[in-house]
């Protein structure tokens, strides 16, 4: 039994070089008390006296600012360098989460709060290019997975702090998230050497990104991701609200985002193994099915037990998925434009972020939850049927590529 473990420790983590895990670790000091989204709208309300409705507004600036984040980030990861654009993020994220702690004025809260997503998210494309420099493609999938565990691990540790903290105080929560951005900022300054391979012919920032929206495979597979993580999504706004009119409260919901986070960290280890063995789309197809019927589910929900099956189906969609997305990203990214493949991979998750409490609240109000939960289902089936009819350019694509997986900078089909 204990030399099983052993086994399968070693198949997880073997291989994968040092400055990997030292950005890992700075990943989870980063994420251990990243409580800006999870407890804004509680500070705007109690603390600034803000109506709901204006603490709403506020806080779709922090999906914006993830969407400028992304290819900006992106940008300047290929421009000056992962290594600095890691560092800048993490430094000017905290000052703009610290400064949340103490302005007053409407206007100014505003501003900080789309700082610090525009800011605090710019590392996100830079740390992802930096393990596609480090990492060779048949690895990718199990590093970026063990990044997505370690992510997941983090926030269910920085959920339960972050919960104590806010008892006490929510200044002192806001200065937490922004000492752990600093921290996390020294440890990859002081342990991360710059990952940008060299020798590289820099493109222009416009020319650049029009070559990233030029790739028909990969936009294709943007969109596609786009409008599952809109369903994916649906956790911020309409699962609240329809347990909410269901007699749920508050308690209720917490209990589901922390099966979510636990789900990831014991289902991850067990599933990744396995999951090797299947092709991209096969693994995005199921991904994108997972949370269609995970949310589809509430169609016919109203009780706690009914959302938490649904909660393990998405959650299992996750760890089926997001890993895939990710190398898959990595692999079919040009070397000189990873940065800006990272970072409109990114914008993706911005966008879904602001889409979809504007589009659940829409579907709500006009449709009612019901209808919302069944379009889910169905926008889900589209696109897992889609991933699976879509995969030849994205397989061709990647054939053109050199196919030699000794060389660090080379981008293969391998895992993909």
């Amino acid at each position: 039994m204990r030399a099983a473990l052993g086994q399968r420790f070693a198949a997880a983590t073997g291989g994968l070089p040092g400055v990997f895990w030292t950005i890992l670790l700075g990943l989870l000091v980063n994420r251990l008390a990243s409580f800006v989204v999870a407890f804004l709208s509680i500070y705007l309300v109690r603390e600034r006296g803000f109506r709901p409705v204006e603490a709403g507004r506020v806080l779709a600036l922090y999906g914006v600012g993830m969407i400028i984040a992304g290819p900006l980030g992106g940008l300047l990861a290929d421009r000056i360098g992962r290594r600095a654009t890691m560092v800048a993020g993490l430094v000017l994220g905290a000052g703009a989460v610290g400064t949340l702690a103490f302005v007053r004025e409407p206007v100014l809260l505003a501003l900080f709060t789309f700082l610090a997503a525009a800011a605090g998210e710019l590392y996100r494309p830079a740390m992802s290019a930096a393990v596609a420099d480090l990492v060779l493609p048949i690895d990718r999938p199990r590093a970026y997975g063990l990044m997505y565990w370690a992510v997941n691990l983090a926030l269910s540790m920085g959920l339960v702090l972050g919960g104590l903290i806010a008892e006490q105080s929510l200044v002192a929560l806001f200065l937490t998230d922004a000492g752990s951005s600093l921290a996390a900022a020294a440890i990859v300054l002081l342990r991360v050497p710059e990952t940008r391979p060299q020798g590289l012919v820099h493109e222009p920032a416009i020319r650049g990104l029009a070559k990233v929206f030029a790739d028909g495979s990969f936009v294709v597979f943007l969109v596609l991701q786009l409008a599952a993580l809109t369903v994916f999504t649906q956790w911020q706004l309409a699962l609240p609200l329809d347990m909410a009119a269901h007699g749920l409260g508050p308690a209720a919901y917490a209990f589901l985002m922390a099966l979510n986070c636990a789900g990831v960290v014991v289902v991850q280890p067990v599933l990744s193994p396995w999951l090797r063995r299947f092709d991209a789309a096969s693994l995005l197809s199921l991904s994108a099915a997972l949370f269609g019927v995970g949310f589809g589910l509430n169609a016919v929900g109203g009780s706690l037990a009914v959302y938490g099956i649904g909660t393990t189906l998405w959650t299992v969609g996750e760890v089926v998925g997001f890993p895939v997305a990710a190398a898959m990203v990595a692999n079919l990214a040009p070397a000189a434009l990873r940065g800006r493949y990272q970072g409109a991979f990114a914008m993706c998750w911005g966008i879904a972020f602001t889409l979809s409490p504007l589009g659940a609240g829409e579907a709500m109000q006009r449709l009612g939850l019901r209808a919302l939960w069944l379009l889910c289902l169905a926008v889900a089936l589209v696109v897992a049927a889609l991933q699976v009819l879509t995969a030849g350019p994205r397989r061709r694509r990647l054939a053109a590529l050199s196919p030699c997986p000794s060389e660090r900078d080379t981008t293969s089909p391998v895992g993909v």
